[in-house]
C-alpha cells in the first residue's frame, strides 16, 4: 500500500527538521514551518509499524479547514496548504502543555473515573456518572507535552503555574481560547449530526509574542466524536456510543493485548485491517466536514509533496 511514513527532504534555507509521532516539521530560515502530515498511526504514544493510506491527507485537510473556520475567534499559525498533506505556517515557540478539554466522561477520563478517582488534573468530578455521560460543563484537563516516545502526563492548572511551565497571564489566554474553540467545534459538530466529546489544542507564541493555535484541531486523532442521533437512548440503555475517533484503533489494540506498556508486543496489522482503518478515516472525514473525500494521487507521494512545497517556497 502506498503510504508516506517518513520524509527526508532538504528544502532551501532549511534549518532543522523535527520528527513527531505523526507530523514532520521543517524549519525554513527560522521564519516558516513546513508541517507534513504523514500516514503514521500512533496509539498509546506508540507509532504503529505500518502506515494508513490517506490518513495524513485526511488529518491535514480537517485541521486546516477548522483553522479557517475558527480564525475569527482564535488566531492561528497557518499561512498556506500547498499540498494535501502539507501545512505551512509561522514559526512559533510551542507551550509545553496540551490543553485537553472534555465535555463528556469518555476515554482516559472514564478509565480514571472507573478506578475510583474523582479529581482529574485538579478538577473535581461529580459522583454517580456513567461512562459517556455529559459533564455539567466542559472541564479542562491539561497534559504535559512529552518528547517523542514518552507518555504525556496529566497535570493540574495549579502545578503548571507553580512550576512556571506557563505564566498565569498566558495560561488565562490558553484557557479562554480553549473554551472558545471547543464551543465553536461543538456547534459545527452539532450541525453535522455529531457530538464533539473531547479534544486537545496546542498553542505557541509567534516571534512578536502573539499566542496562536498550532498543530491540529478537531481531527479524529486529537478529538472524539459521537453520533448525536440515538446518543441519549444509548446512554439510558447502558449501551456503547457510536464513535467517530481513533478510539476504535485503541480498542482493537487493547483487545489484542496491547496498551503501550513495557514488554507488550504490537499485534500484527494485516493488509485487510489497514484497509479497514483507512476506510474509517475516510468515513470520519466525510462526517466531520460533511463532504466527499477526494483522494490525492498517491502513486509517488514523496515527489508530489516535494515539488508542491518547492513551488510554494520559490514564490
Amino acid at each position: 500500500m502506498n503510504t508516506i511514513t517518513k520524509t527526508n527532504f532538504s528544502f532551501p534555507n532549511q534549518k532543522s527538521v523535527y520528527h513527531g509521532k505523526v507530523r514532520e516539521v521543517y524549519n525554513i530560515n527560522d521564519e516558516l514551518l513546513v508541517m507534513i502530515a504523514t500516514d503514521r498511526l500512533s496509539a498509546f504514544d506508540v507509532v504503529m509499524p505500518k502506515g494508513i493510506p490517506y490518513k495524513g491527507q485526511i488529518l491535514n485537510q480537517i485541521a486546516t479547514r477548522f483553522m479557517q473556520l475558527t480564525e475569527d475567534i482564535v488566531p492561528n499559525w497557518l499561512i498556506a496548504t500547498p499540498d494535501p498533506n502539507v501545512a505551512v505556517g509561522h514559526l512559533c515557540e510551542p507551550f509545553k502543555v496540551e490543553m485537553v478539554i472534555r465535555g463528556y466522561l469518555s476515554g482516559h477520563a472514564a478509565r480514571e473515573y472507573a478506578t475510583g478517582k474523582r479529581v482529574l488534573c485538579g478538577v473535581n468530578l461529580p459522583e454517580g456518572l456513567k461512562e459517556n455521560d455529559k459533564f455539567p460543563e466542559p472541564i479542562i484537563t491539561p497534559t504535559t507535552k512529552a518528547d517523542f516516545g514518552v507518555h504525556d502526563e496529566d497535570i493540574s492548572r495549579e502545578a503548571i503555574l507553580e512550576n512556571g511551565i506557563v505564566s498565569e497571564e498566558d495560561y488565562l489566554v490558553l484557557e479562554k481560547y480553549t473554551r472558545a474553540l471547543f464551543q465553536r467545534g461543538t456547534e459545527i459538530a452539532a450541525s453535522k449530526g455529531l457530538i464533539l466529546v473531547d479534544t486537545k489544542y496546542e498553542f505557541g507564541k509567534t516571534k512578536d509574542g502573539k499566542i496562536v493555535l498550532i498543530d491540529e484541531i478537531h481531527t479524529p486523532d486529537s478529538s472524539r466524536y459521537f453520533y448525536l442521533e440515538g446518543y441519549q437512548e444509548r446512554q439510558d440503555k447502558g449501551e456503547s456510543q457510536k464513535q467517530l475517533s481513533k478510539e476504535f484503533v485503541r480498542q482493537w489494540l487493547i483487545a489484542n493485548g496491547f496498551q503501550g506498556k513495557e514488554g507488550q508486543q504490537i499485534p500484527e496489522m494485516s493488509e485487510a485491517y489497514i484497509e479497514s482503518v483507512s476506510e474509517r478515516y475516510i468515513e470520519l472525514y466525510e462526517n466531520i466536514l460533511g463532504e466527499k473525500f477526494v483522494k490525492a494521487d498517491i502513486s509517488d507521494i514523496q515527489s508530489r509533496i516535494e515539488s508542491n512545497v518547492l513551488r510554494f517556497l520559490e514564490k
